[in-house]
């Protein structure tokens, strides 16, 4: 096993890492771009592992009972601090904490590192705080920053940071990473074609049964789209299960914050509440729904994109495009969708899909306006 394991397809990346690791091209601000999927963050912690441990992830026990290593990748290491949000975004108070932080001097003898996988999500003032930090480093400090793309990063910010692209792996690589993990091949192959080379989506859709019902629920909508009750039905019942899928997710997690919440003011012990209690359990509940409204929003997109795939495919079939379709289990479907379109017509779903995205995401949209509108955009036409 190597350090670099979780990095699917992404040899160009491990090779340059590795050599920053041995100090040609190290610096002390980092830029990670790439699709949803790729493995951003993992190539960053990765790096970040290799860069505090002595044998720079390389030794015969790195990583599993390398301490540097298993510290790095278990969240675990002193001087590594990982900022993931569970918010739409980043606050000018987190960065100015981490900024704080930057200043420190490590706490061993190697690097003080800072990760932000989502820079993206970075607001204007936050990104104000993060530029004077990058710009007038600490000796022993390293930036990680995380985000799809250069264009979601600030110039200012990204003209101080080196770039590493990573990019989206084959339908090969995402199968042979499945089966290397005991996946069966024929499951192996349908869950890289359908997780579109987005790593994490691939083992879900490979390891869960639920998530491939939930999947072929909604890449079937195309072909029943055929009346404004239909469409209705089928925007209602992707908003409900996805606020389902968010809150099984979510609810275990709440319930542990608010157990930790009541342990550390003494509620159970006490039989009462403090005084204070109040207003930190209203903070609670406050970042408890931004992160459900996130997590919503998270699940809806990513039935979005499969919609879109069988949009795709349809284009594909009619313009007899080589390869194979990311749908190719229901072709039959796909194909009922050619018979009742045409390619023009699907590049155009395919941008009302996009539509609602930026509907809900960018402009706070509600769910269900928002997915009603586009199903009745998408609905097949009357033959």
């Amino acid at each position: 096993m190597s350090i670099w394991s979780t990095l699917v397809g992404q040899r160009p990346v491990v090779d340059a890492l590795e050599k920053a690791v041995s100090g040609h091209g190290m610096t002390h601000a980092w830029l990670f771009t790439g699709p949803p999927g790729s493995g951003r963050s993992n190539a960053a912690i990765a790096f970040a592992a290799a860069l505090q441990c002595a044998d720079g992830g390389a030794g015969p026990d790195c990583p599993t009972t390398c301490h540097a290593c298993h510290t790095v990748l278990a969240g675990s290491h002193a001087d590594v601090q990982v900022i993931r949000t569970q918010k739409l975004s980043i606050g000018v108070d987190e960065v100015r904490e981490l900024v704080r932080r930057a200043s420190l001097s490590p706490m061993g003898d190697r690097w003080q590192i800072l990760v932000v996988e989502d820079a993206d999500r970075l607001t204007e003032q936050a990104c104000n705080a993060l530029l004077k930090a990058i710009e007038e480093p600490n000796g022993r400090t390293v930036w990680m920053l995380c985000a799809p793309t250069v264009e979601d990063v600030l110039p200012t910010i990204r003209s101080r940071c080196r770039l590493v692209t990573l990019s989206t792996p084959t339908t090969r690589e995402v199968a042979g990473f499945l089966t290397d993990k005991g996946i069966p091949g024929p499951l192996a192959s349908y869950a890289a074609r359908a997780s579109q080379g987005h790593i994490g989506r691939a083992r879900a859709l490979a390891f869960d049964e639920q998530v491939r019902t939930r999947r072929q629920e909604v890449v079937s909508m195309p072909a029943r789209l055929t009346s404004l009750g239909r469409c209705m039905d089928a925007a209602t019942r992707l908003a409900s299960t996805a606020k389902e899928e968010a809150d099984a997710i979510t609810a275990e997690l709440d319930a542990q914050e608010k157990s930790d919440l009541d342990a550390s003011y003494g509620v159970v012990e006490r039989g009462r509440r403090p005084r204070e209690y109040g207003p930190a359990l209203a903070a609670l509940e406050k970042a408890q729904r931004t992160r459900a409204k996130r997590r919503h929003l998270d699940v809806v997109d990513r039935g979005l994109t499969d919609l879109m795939s069988v949009y795709r495919d349809a284009i594909a079939v009619a313009t007899n495009a080589p390869g194979e379709l990311v749908n190719e289990d229901i072709r039959d479907q796909v194909q009922q969708v050619v018979d009742t379109s045409t390619p023009e017509l699907n590049l155009r779903r395919i941008g009302w899909i996009f539509g609602a995205r930026e509907q809900m995401l960018e402009f706070n949209v509600p769910v269900a306006l928002a997915l009603e509108s586009m199903m009745v955009a998408l609905k097949a036409p009357q033959r």
